[in-house]
């Protein structure tokens, strides 16, 4: 009877063995430790290529648009042509002027020398005046002969003061005419188009030979140093955002990250998406850039040193919260954690043991749940 008792007890260890490590099918998974260091703080968000300005560049005078051939993704610099407007008679206006005042200046030089041989002559006429007047004072001419040689001395001298006034009026013309040639020299100067600053042509409006109204837009240009990235953040995290803060930005068109920094925050929020609207430019802009091109950025408001870091790939979402999977006596946990910010591959957690064994969720697995029997190995 002894003997059957044993060899039941035996049997019935056996099968609890068996249940246990046979029957109840075990899941291997890899598991980590928590890890302290240090991690940045980062805010996320997604804009657009943008610039703080765009040059739209137009004429102020209509007519035909000529030696217009430049095209869209030119870059130029700075008073570079960009195109000339017909001017029509301008030029010949311009000519007609210029001649006119070379005439003028031919008639001041003549009214120069006639006044040079007019004061000679008045200088001579005042003398014999002098001379005469002593003798009139003497008695040795009449004054019917006196008054003939004052005559004529005063005669001298208003020739003279003649002479100096159409001289001055000429030159009072003369100075009229200039100023109108300036005028038209630099209405004609506006009949080319140079370029302000110096940028990239990112939209071309008209074609060579088009006519134009006056004021019309012929391109829009960009300047690379203007160009940033309009990005919109939820204001709710936005709040530590600084100027100067360190960003990296990722072009929806390629994997590459290029590193930027905030040089502006906009005063006004946005009323319906409730986000703010934070300008970041690239520290190398790439070229060549395309605007409006949509970018997620990502901008590090500070440092946060000494914690508790652990690898995004093992954060969970269960039961509407964020957490891990821990093993506990050979069973999978759900554990939910306090997230505190995130970086490309590392976590930073509250509430988290430093023993505790995180099991690394694989897709390929039948998905953790709670009292799972787990063997776990190494990283």
């Amino acid at each position: 009877m002894k003997k059957y008792i044993v060899m039941l007890g035996i049997a019935s260890l056996v099968g609890v063995f068996f249940y246990n490590k046979v029957y109840i099918p075990k899941h291997t998974y890899k598991t980590v430790n928590v890890s302290n260091g240090d991690i940045d703080i980062k805010v996320s968000g997604v804009g657009e290529v943008d610039s703080k300005e765009l040059y739209k560049i137009g004429a102020i005078y209509g007519g035909k648009v000529l030696d217009f051939t430049l095209q869209e993704g030119d870059f130029i610099k700075k008073g570079t042509q960009i195109a000339k407007i017909d001017s029509v008679d301008l030029k010949d206006k311009i000519s007609e002027l210029v001649a006119t005042i070379n005439k003028l200046q031919n008639d001041i030089d003549s009214l120069k020398i006639d006044k040079l041989s007019a004061k000679e002559t008045a200088s001579y006429q005042n003398d014999i005046f002098k001379k005469n007047e002593k003798l009139y004072k003497k008695g040795a001419i009449s004054e019917l002969d006196f008054k003939k040689f004052k005559t004529d001395s005063v005669t001298a001298k208003l020739k003279v003061s003649s002479l100096d006034a159409k001289v001055t009026s000429l030159y009072n013309q003369q100075a009229q005419l200039r100023a109108s040639l300036a005028g038209l020299v630099e209405r004609l100067s506006r009949y080319t188009i140079k370029a302000p600053v110096s940028g990239y042509i990112t939209k071309k409006y008209i074609s060579n030979f088009a006519i134009i109204n006056p004021n019309q837009t012929l391109i829009d240009i960009v300047n690379p140093n203007d160009v940033w990235v309009a990005t919109h953040i939820d204001t709710r995290i936005s709040g530590d955002v600084k100027i100067g803060d360190k960003a990296t930005i990722t072009l929806r068109s390629s994997s590459k990250k290029y590193k930027g920094r905030v040089v502006n925050i906009k005063p006004i929020n946005n009323d319906i998406t409730y986000e703010r609207e934070i300008d970041v430019v690239f520290e190398n802009l790439p070229i060549p850039f395309y605007l409006q091109e949509q970018a997620e950025v990502k901008i590090i408001t500070g440092k946060l040193n000494n914690v508790s870091l652990i690898p995004a790939k093992t954060i969970s979402f269960h039961n509407k919260k964020d957490g891990v999977w821990i093993v506990e006596d050979s069973k999978a946990k759900f554990k939910p954690l306090k997230i505190i910010t995130y970086s490309k591959s590392l976590v930073a957690v509250e509430n988290i043991g430093k023993n505790d064994s995180i099991i690394v969720p694989n897709p390929k697995k039948k998905p953790l749940s709670d009292g799972m029997k787990i063997y776990k190995v190494g990283r």
